[in-house]
């Protein structure tokens, strides 16, 4: 079971010492492990995704901002790219656990959340 939340990261460089940088920004994917479900974090997309989009980017550019230790200027969410067998666990787990939701079915919580920004690999 295997699954990544990727983003696009628009980032630039600001050197401390007197040189240039031609061109200055930079854009890289970015890629974050899915928590299995059930599992601590595995709320990660309901917690950060609204309709297939960041839920507040300006949050997740200082969490880039941290982790790249450079000005992020955009964070974008593009899709949660997982195997079947995530796929599979995690919407079993949605069944089990609507009321955290405030949905009455799967489909409307993936919907709500991821939109349509799910790629299923074998």
């Amino acid at each position: 079971m295997d699954a990544r939340y990727v983003f696009t990261v628009r980032f630039r460089l600001e050197p401390s010492t007197d040189v240039e940088l031609d061109p200055d920004e930079f854009e890289t994917r970015l890629t974050r492990p899915a928590d299995d479900p059930g599992e601590e974090g595995w709320l990660f997309f309901r917690d950060n995704l609204w309709r297939g989009e960041l839920a507040d980017e300006a949050y997740f550019r200082q969490l880039a901002e941290d982790a790249l230790d450079v000005t992020v200027l955009a964070v974008d969410y593009r899709s949660l790219d997982a195997d079947e067998a995530y796929y599979e666990a995690l919407q079993e787990e949605i069944a089990e656990n609507l009321d955290l939701f405030k949905a009455d079915s799967t489909t409307e919580v993936l919907n709500k959340y991821l939109g349509s920004s799910v790629e299923l690999r074998d």
